[in-house]
């Protein structure tokens, strides 16, 4: 007798391995990486412009704040691949 409720069980492996709902975490971690390190090293750039107006300094501030993000910003990736491993 045959199920005919319209359900449909992957019944081979290659069925399961080309389920899309399976690879939605791993695509949200990605999208989470991305934003982390955009608004890390955008925030450090905007400290770095400020300090550079109001100290006068210009590029230094802006170059440090560069810097920074960026070493924030790999920091931040490190630790949030490091959950997945």
């Amino acid at each position: 007798m045959s199920d005919s409720s319209g359900e449909h069980e992957p019944s081979t492996p290659s069925e399961q391995d080309n389920d899309p709902v399976k690879d939605l975490p791993g695509v949200f971690a990605l999208l989470t990486m991305g934003t982390t390190v955009a608004i890390i090293i955008a925030v450090f750039v905007v400290l770095g412009i400020w300090a550079d107006r109001v100290w006068a300094t210009a590029p230094w501030g802006l170059l440090i704040g560069i810097t920074l993000g960026t070493v924030a910003a790999v920091v931040s990736v490190v630790k949030q691949v490091r959950r997945f491993l």
